[in-house]
């Protein structure tokens, strides 16, 4: 599933912004700001000498408030330069809350179904799989590693400029086996478990509905996934050659894969619509952008606000 972000290369336009205005501030902090301080008090002296010279000639003197507008004036920062110093801490705020906290992302299409809708609005906890500088994306801490049935956010591994969201299936070291619609992992068969047909509102048709309940290392994960009937457990024909391909073996209805170290295997929750790791590989560690934990709105569906399993 390829999400959009609230707004297209974000960070990179909220880092240009911020370092713009930034300059701007401390510009005018540390230079412009002691320029005008000067100008405005050469200005009050010219401006006390004609009055001390007026009043030595018997003249009455300006009041007082021409003074505080003279010096005023002389004092007010350009439109430019206000406008700058009052957005920069705003925009360094969202930018380091987007950057090393949360990102908003909106769900686009259905291979995340039943966990995630089409219209979803979701944050992303960005530091819980490590701190990572923005734009280039490097980690700089390591803080968690993503378990067996996250739903995670990353980089898609064909185009870094997309954003991609499923659930992570497999974890550095694992054998995951899909066959007849049903994961082994590591040798041990995942257990499910059958629900009502879940009909699909969005392309009206109903889907097999079971819980999947996956190991993830601590106890078990629960989540509802969907499949479809006539489907297929793997297209062969939509198949990538992909990175470290060597470590999968497939065959027409079956596949089983070791993740190499420092990779992640994901697949979508609406199984046989998502084009996920079974067709273009595995996610490496320095493409993942952090875990989906809340659906924060859906402006067509205000009971879908909550939590994400």
């Amino acid at each position: 599933m390829n999400l959009q972000p609230i707004l297209s290369n974000f960070a990179l336009i909220l880092f240009v912004a911020m370092v713009i205005t930034g300059v701007i501030w401390c510009l005018d902090t540390f230079v412009l700001s002691k320029a005008r301080r000067r100008a405005a008090d050469a200005a009050l002296r010219e401006y006390d000498a004609r009055n001390a010279k007026l009043a030595a000639d018997g003249i009455k003197l300006d009041s007082n408030n021409n003074r505080a507008a003279i010096e005023q004036a002389h004092l007010r920062q350009p439109t430019w330069v206000e406008y700058s110093g009052s957005f920069f801490p705003v925009i360094a705020l969202v930018f380091i809350l987007r950057s090393f906290l949360w990102e908003p992302f909106k769900i686009p299409s259905s291979s995340m179904v039943p966990t995630l809708l089409v219209g979803d609005f979701i944050l992303v906890n960005k530091y819980t799989y490590g701190i990572r500088l923005p734009i280039i994306n490097q980690k700089v801490i390591a803080v968690n590693d993503p378990q067996r049935g996250d739903v995670m956010v990353f980089k898609y591994p064909k185009d870094m400029n997309q954003d991609y969201i499923k659930r992570v299936i497999g974890v550095p070291g694992d054998k995951i086996s899909y066959a007849d619609k049903r994961l082994t992992v590591n040798g041990k068969a995942v257990e499910y478990t059958a629900l009502d047909d879940y009909l699909d509102d969005q392309h009206p048709e109903y889907h097999k509905q079971f819980v999947e309940n996956l190991p993830n290392g601590t106890g078990v994960t629960q989540h509802r996934i969907l499949n479809t009937d006539g489907r297929r457990s793997i297209d062969m024909g939509a198949v990538d050659e992909f990175p470290l391909r060597e470590a999968c073996d497939y065959t027409l209805d079956r596949f089983t894969c070791t993740v190499p170290e420092g990779h992640y295997f994901m697949m979508g929750d609406n199984r046989d619509n998502s084009a996920d790791s079974r067709y273009w590989g595995f996610v490496p560690d320095r493409n993942i952008v952090g875990k989906a934990f809340v659906v924060w709105m859906n402006f067509g569906k205000f009971d879908r606000i909550g939590g994400i399993k």
